[in-house]
């Protein structure tokens, strides 16, 4: 009877071992919530980026268009004046 008692107990005690966390478990935890803000603050820094890039290369573009179109209009003016002598010859 003693050595049954003795094994309930031993097993009860493992039992009781295996349902109760241990402090590797909260640190594993602790680590898995700083790692998962770490991505979460990592995939904001990315959007903003993101963002930023974009509302750069829309800029640049739109600079770019307002040169072209400059340039556009000053050869119009040029072709005009040219059509303007053309007719006062003919």
């Amino acid at each position: 009877m003693k050595k049954i008692a003795i094994t309930l107990a031993a097993v009860a005690a493992l039992g009781a071992a295996a349902c109760t966390p241990s402090s590797d478990d909260a640190g594993n935890n602790a680590v898995d919530v700083n790692a998962t803000e770490i991505e979460a603050g990592n995939d904001i820094n990315a959007a903003a980026d993101a963002n930023a890039i974009s509302v750069t290369d829309n800029a640049l573009e739109d600079a770019g268009n307002a040169v072209a179109n400059t340039a556009s209009d000053a050869a119009n003016v040029a072709t005009d004046a040219g059509n303007a002598v053309a007719d006062v010859v003919d």
